[in-house]
């Protein structure tokens, strides 16, 4: 392994956030290197929605083409209650009148595209897999990140812990960031929002239009967000990723890899059979399943210390309801690259990229608690009491259905006033 230098920026973390910063500042001209503490392999996990201000920056970085082949453009947002009535539906990305789509997509597979694009423009040793981020230091000249090797990487870097010098170091590693539990040591864990989630993915047949992202149903009764993921195989189905959410006091600790059972949700959803869709059914045919709380953390007062800053998941998680978490991190990425590429001193970079996002993402982070797009299931289960509908106009009107997505799209950055 070569050995980084005080100029590279380096980014612990090498998930979405930490490749896409790395294209980022391959195109501006900015060195770099990435430290991943897992092996190079393909990721598992399930979809991910990327809405269209991330497709932009994904587009600029030339992905575009190539993740069109590998996800389904989002044709819609559709809504309905848990009893197989329609309630909302707006049409999604370039759908809708913008000039970029929203994109759903299998994580491993974006995973796949920006790691394969960025060892095609950068040196293989830009990016090294099995070291763990463990400490850091810095003075006036440079940060030095301590890493340890995981043993699972090809690359012959010993057990010892080695030490990395650069300009900055940029904490890319997720919910449970490491290197937020050394600028915050008393935080505590991420905050559990009431909800247990259980997610999988289900090869099935098309629903609604093909490319329909459908959220049915509301709390305590439960809620399903489904969307197909991967386009169309030969035997003529989709990759569904789901998401069943229930509210329940107690969860098992946050492992992203934790095998959900079947039998702890579905009778919740046992009634749910839509003459489009049989949701029970999708559950019993999963591939996988997943178990995972709600949670978030409280939004920081402060990300930049000297020479160190915090990016995506380890800055802002957020609760997914927004279907936003991944697209904020790719957009951290734009604003910490131009703040760095534009900037003499590394530092001051550092603290105009939180100057920018920081007050922005807050925002994101509360309003996914209380108002995000979903809350139209909540006004129409409130107002029907949970109960079937004769005609929904006596219940809510139009306009009242619009708004939650509508003041979404402008908190989050991806209205039709700033992408149209």
């Amino acid at each position: 392994m070569t050995a980084a230098t005080p100029e590279d920026v380096l980014i612990a973390g090498g998930g979405i956030g930490g490749l896409t910063l790395g294209l980022e500042l391959h195109r501006l001209g900015v060195p770099f290197r990435i430290f991943e503490s897992l092996p190079r392999v393909t990721q598992a996990g399930v979809g991910v929605t990327v809405l269209p201000h991330a497709t932009r920056i994904l587009d600029d970085l030339g992905l575009l083409a190539e993740l069109r082949a590998r996800c389904v453009v989002t044709a819609e947002s559709v809504f309905y209650n848990r009893f197989g009535q329609f309630i909302y539906a707006e049409p999604a990305g370039e759908r809708g009148g913008l000039r970029w789509p929203q994109l759903s997509i299998h994580r491993a597979d974006l995973y796949d595209v920006l790691l394969s694009a960025l060892l095609e423009r950068v040196e293989a040793d830009r990016v090294v897999f099995g070291a763990r981020f463990d400490d850091y230091s810095e003075d006036d000249t440079c940060v030095r990140a301590t890493f340890t090797p995981t043993g699972n990487d090809g690359d012959d870097m010993g057990t010892k812990p080695f030490v990395v010098e650069g300009a900055v170091l940029i904490g890319a590693d997720g919910i449970h960031s490491r290197l937020r539990k050394l600028l915050y040591p008393d935080e505590g864990e991420p905050l559990y929002q009431g909800l247990n989630m259980w997610r999988g993915v289900t090869r099935w047949p098309p629903f609604l239009t093909g490319a329909s992202m459908l959220r049915v149903g509301w709390y305590p009764t439960g809620k399903l967000t489904i969307y197909p993921c991967r386009p169309t195989d030969q035997d003529g189905n989709q990759l569904m990723n789901w998401i069943a959410a229930v509210e329940t006091p107690r969860y098992l600790d946050r492992d992203w890899g934790r095998q959900g059972r079947l039998e702890d949700f579905i009778d919740i959803f046992a009634e749910w059979h839509f003459d489009f869709l049989d949701v029970p059914a999708v559950f019993e045919a999963a591939d996988a399943i997943l178990e995972y709380p709600m949670v978030d953390q409280d939004p920081l007062d402060q990300w930049t210390f000297g020479r160190v800053t915090l990016l995506g998941d380890a800055a802002h998680p957020m609760v997914p309801r927004g279907s936003n978490g991944a697209g904020q991190a790719i957009v951290d990425c734009r604003s910490l690259a131009d703040a760095l590429a534009g900037a003499r001193d590394p530092m001051k970079a550092l603290l105009a990229y939180e100057a920018e996002r920081r007050p922005a993402t807050t925002k994101i982070v509360y309003t996914n608690r209380a108002n995000p797009p979903d809350t139209i299931l909540r006004e129409v289960c409130e107002r029907t009491g949970d109960q079937p509908f004769v005609d929904l106009t006596d219940v809510i009107s139009t306009e009242e259905l619009a708004a939650p997505s509508e003041g979404y799209k402008v908190v989050t950055g991806y209205s039709r006033s700033t992408l149209g």
